[in-house]
């Protein structure tokens, strides 16, 4: 095969009509977005959620009582916060609101553990904590290892519609807490935005300056502090608005059921809406039963989700009664989606999913396939988007370019990637080489410029949706007195795309079971990261400097599940 020389960038012959090549950036933060979107779209719904909405005029009063609310705590500009909560109506509304005076988010997953949200909360130095009332007791315990001072908590019920809030209760629908205990420095959500007038401090924001740090993965001494900044966070907005030219601004209505704790909902989504002046239907809990109730009541017409919620739509019984006509737009991402779910849900609603690739480090989104034209590839991560970079170099030398068709690793280049790790200099130098980010993932290009993602070089595990990092799992198991060695690796799963398996070598004399080892995780571990299986061998494949051989065990594993 010829030499390919990426910087000929083949695939903007494959760009949809309309889409140009670089983006005219506006130097405009998000919480400046929002004040000119709530300007212009006043009175148009913002926020939906579970019958509630809230308009984009009463969702910038909120944002600013809150960052009045904020400031009066003492959050200065550089100060983290964070927030710990579903797709909630405090959670976008906290987001804004913390950006507006300055101050930097730091998402956090509901689902994580006390040691995990202990590393993430010290790593960022969060000062302050917007959280749910089901956590808080949790919360407040864990408070005197950081330097987390204010909680603010919300409850589910807060914003439901006063019909759902009382049948909520009767029938046990929606998760209410118990009543909180008291505490000192523990404040009610509603209280605060009653307390305190729409008039947050005037802060001069910096559009290269940090806004968020966001965690990309599980325990101590493995997550890292992913530096975005508003330059960041503004201009893949912007990208997203030019890939897609035939949605115009206003009108449109998005489903908001990717977690905005993770980039890829809160940029993709709740980002983009605010941009665009759309609505966002809000799901905390995106079970197939809860898409479909928000679709056949609410009508979106673009729907950014990942495999498994397309998976469990298709497989749900509520499917037949549910019309999904009104969705012109389908997005997939985190996974690959597998071919036949493509068909059928697209014979379902007549809109097209196109897939993409992206990565926390890069805001998330690097490439997607694209929209119309019927240029999409399915199987592909589709083309880089505009402003971006895309080349495949050797796996050995990391530096010299593959010819086209070959597999190497995908770097990628544009205003999306991120400032660096926080307070991690060597791993950020590994990460991003001469503007370049390296993603860990092997891939190949064909003839149009379309890209395939073939394995990862990291060894991630992708489970439900959720990045799963192997050596996250690991170090639990060896923290456990009975285990000597341990390696996760992932494995097929039927609906959440990969789960957990974990290989365990057992200290001398010792015994266990995987019952036991399982339930040992469940204090250590978010959900969705606790190993399906465990299985016990007496040594492990190694390397002869002994590493062991995780991608070894993963093959044979494949194998093995190949002969079933």
């Amino acid at each position: 095969m010829a030499e390919t020389k990426y910087q000929e960038k083949l695939w903007l012959k494959s760009y949809e009509k309309g889409v140009p090549e670089f983006v005219k950036y506006e130097e405009i933060c998000m919480p400046d977005i929002l004040d000119r979107t709530a300007k212009a779209f006043a009175d148009k719904s913002a926020i939906i959620f579970q019958g509630t909405v809230v308009t984009y005029d009463q969702l910038k009063e909120m944002v600013d009582r809150f960052a009045a609310c904020l400031s009066d705590f003492g959050i200065k500009k550089g100060d983290a916060v964070a927030i710990l909560l579903p797709n909630v109506i405090p959670c976008v509304v906290a987001y804004y609101a913390i950006l507006k005076i300055g101050a930097i988010t730091v998402m956090n997953n509901p689902l994580y553990s006390d040691p995990e949200l202990e590393h993430q909360f010290n790593d960022s130095g969060a000062k302050a904590l917007i959280t749910l009332d089901l956590l808080v007791d949790r919360m407040v315990k864990l408070r005197p290892k950081t330097k987390i001072k204010q909680i603010v908590h919300t409850c589910i019920g807060d914003y439901l519609p006063p019909v759902k809030r009382i049948l909520g209760r009767w029938l046990k629908k929606y998760p209410f807490a118990k009543e909180v205990k008291a505490a000192p420095d523990l404040y009610l959500w509603k209280d605060c935005l009653a307390k305190y007038p729409p008039k947050p401090p005037a802060v001069k924001l910096d559009f290269q300056g940090v806004a968020m740090y966001q965690y990309t993965g599980g325990t101590t001494g493995v997550s890292k502090g992913v530096m975005l900044t508003h330059a960041n966070l503004s201009k893949q907005v912007q990208q997203i608005e030019v890939w897609f030219p035939k949605f115009g601004k206003g009108g449109e209505i998005i489903l908001g059921a990717l977690p905005y704790f993770h980039v890829f909902g809160l940029s993709l989504v709740m980002n983009y809406a605010i941009f665009k002046g759309w609505a966002q239907i809000l799901v905390p809990k995106p079970q197939p039963e809860a898409l479909l109730e928000a679709i056949r009541n609410f009508r979106p017409t673009f729907t950014p989700l990942v495999p498994t919620m397309y998976i469990g739509i298709l497989n749900h019984p509520d499917l037949k009664k549910t019309d999904m006509s009104c969705i012109k737009g389908a997005f997939s991402g985190s996974a690959p989606l597998p071919v036949e779910v493509i068909h059928d849900f697209e014979k379902a609603t007549g809109a097209v999913i196109v897939e993409g690739f992206g990565m926390t480090e890069t805001t998330p989104a690097t490439h997607i396939n694209p929209f119309a034209g019927g240029a999409r590839k399915v199987g592909s991560v589709g083309v880089p988007i505009s402003d971006t970079l895309a080349r495949i170099v050797d796996l050995e030398d990391e530096v010299t370019d593959v010819p086209q068709g070959e597999r190497g690793e995908l770097i990628v280049k544009g205003p999306q990637v991120m400032l660096g790790y926080k307070d991690r200099p060597d791993e950020t130098a590994k990460m991003i080489r001469d503007g370049w980010c390296y993603t860990g993932d092997i891939a190949t290009m064909d003839e149009d410029g379309y890209f395939y993602i073939v394995d990862r070089k990291k060894d991630m595990i992708i489970s439900g949706g959720f990045n799963v990092y192997p050596r996250d799992v690991d170090e639990v198991f060896y923290l456990h007195p009975k285990v000597q060695e341990a390696c996760a690796i992932g494995i097929p799963h039927p609906t959440r795309g990969e789960s957990v398996k974990v290989f365990v070598v057992l200290k001398e004399g010792m015994t266990a079971t995987q019952e036991e080892l399982i339930e040992y995780c469940k204090t250590q571990l978010a959900t969705y990261k606790l190993p399906t299986e465990i299985e016990f061998r007496k040594e492990l494949p190694k390397t002869n400097v002994g590493k062991i051989l995780r991608k070894e065990l993963r093959a044979e594993e494949l194998e093995k599940r190949k002969k079933k």
